[in-house]
């Protein structure tokens, strides 16, 4: 008979099947990720076998009864018909953990959610326990509980796949984006779950890791956008306002651009993919390479913080007296120099748990109506809410983008958003601007 079994995140099969490749040690192998499509083959061919492998965790029934929106029900649908596989891109404040706890319902078996913060981990934790009353089992922060439904950090299901990969037949993962990393897919690859859901506010890989991700969870099933939030997002307009440089920011912004181009030129380089750019960066291991990587870490630096920023940022702060308000920036140093000019409260990866923690508490009590970050805002905080948001500085990156643009979106009564925008004119950041904002409608239910 054949007989399957799961260790250190290898199948193992003590004959010859299928899917499996011969190793000296165990004799013949298999990843985890490949678990379903073997038990799929073993009993379409009627063949008699014994699983080991799976340790699924028993379930209690769940009887909770679950509201979900429109747009999360089509979702949730999109997955089931595509037999309980794939990714579903949702906006920031679409509610994306619904449909992933809706899901864990439906299935009613043993599921694990990975999520990339610590944060990301408390607030699937309460809307678990809030929607179906269920205290969920945590890996991170220096826990580990484990229990039929647990939410471990990347860097914890890294660690312990092996002792966690054949506990769950439902596998969740939060800010999908991050898994086709080099480390991070070794989790999708070695867990056997035969189903998988994978959440994230865009699909923006290159092709090839779309290829990865496809591969890990079942590709891209269904996409919302903003425009299919309108009744439960607030109205929102995005208004892009442009600054100079100042004198002496664009004779070194100029300087240190032509450094930047005439290298590429020299070795007839050309950066318009996130590819172009990792090869310019393996080729500055040499003294001029290094020198034109830090001309265009400069530039950058100039285009994105000059000092007219902060007076724009006091303007839009005048005009939208007593409004809360976010700031967003891609540095530490222009968060902290906006914190000092305004005398608001600033938090960075620099910030203690416990002092992040306290503000965003008087945030979210109004003690505080004005916040500025450096991007640890960006993804996987439940950020209290605000009306007003200013992005002062940031990548291409439209993921980026729309995080901070759901940030601001909470519904309320009467209200109307608005993301600033700030850009420095005549610089590499007009066409940053551009790309962040590929696909992004920015007056789906604008006002006037």
């Amino acid at each position: 008979m054949i007989e399957l079994y799961y260790k250190e995140g290898l199948l193992i099969s003590n004959e010859k099947l299928p899917y499996f490749s011969k190793d000296e040690i165990y004799g013949y192998v298999s990843n985890g990720l490949k678990y379903d499509e073997i038990i799929d083959w073993l009993n379409k061919s009627k063949i008699e076998y014994k699983d080991n492998a799976s340790q699924f965790l028993p379930m209690e029934k769940i009887n909770a009864e679950i509201d979900l929106r429109d747009y999360q029900k089509r979702s949730l649908s999109a997955w089931i018909n595509n037999s309980y596989k794939g990714v579903l891109v949702l906006p920031t404040a679409a509610g994306k953990t619904y449909i992933g706890v809706s899901a864990i319902k439906e299935m009613q078996s043993s599921a694990i959610v990975i999520v990339p913060t610590i944060d990301l981990l408390h607030q699937w934790h309460e809307v678990i326990y809030r929607l179906i009353g269920i205290d969920a089992g945590e890996y991170g922060a220096g826990k580990k509980i484990l229990k039929p439904i647990t939410i471990a950090t990347y860097e914890s299901a890294l660690i312990y796949k092996e002792e966690l990969g054949n506990k769950f037949k439902l596998l969740i993962v939060d800010e999908v984006h991050h898994l086709p990393s080099e480390n991070f897919r070794k989790i999708a690859e070695d867990f056997i779950s035969p189903y998988r859901m994978g959440l994230t506010a865009t699909y923006e890989r290159p092709d090839m890791l779309h290829e990865i991700l496809e591969h890990l969870m079942g590709g891209k099933i269904i996409e919302v956008n903003f425009d299919e939030l309108k009744e439960n997002i607030a109205n929102f307009e995005i208004r892009k306002i442009y600054v100079d440089l100042n004198s002496d920011e664009i004779k070194k912004y100029n300087e240190m651009r032509e450094i930047f181009v005439k290298y590429l030129k020299h070795y007839h380089m050309r950066i318009s993919t996130p590819w172009d750019f990792s090869s310019f960066i393996q080729r500055s291991w040499n003294p001029e390479g290094r020198n034109a990587l830090k001309a265009w870490r400069m530039a950058r630096d100039i285009a994105f913080n000059p000092l007219a920023k902060i007076e724009v940022v006091k303007d839009i702060i005048a005009k939208q007296r007593g409004m809360k308000t976010i700031i967003f920036t891609e540095t530490n140093d222009m968060a902290y120099a906006v914190s000092s000019s305004l005398l608001v409260p600033c938090i960075t990866y620099q910030t203690s748990k416990e002092e992040r923690k306290e503000i965003l508490k008087n945030f979210k009590e109004s003690k505080y109506r004005i916040l500025v970050s450096s991007k640890v805002l960006d993804e996987g905080v439940d950020v209290p809410d605000a009306s007003i948001g200013i992005v002062l500085s940031g990548s291409g990156s439209t993921r980026q983008f729309r995080q901070r643009l759901g940030r601001i979106l909470r519904p309320g009564n009467g209200k109307k958003a608005i993301l600033y925008e700030v850009v420095s004119s005549k610089t590499v950041e007009e066409g940053t601007s551009r790309r962040r904002k590929k696909g992004v409608a920015t007056k789906p239910n604008a006002f006037a």
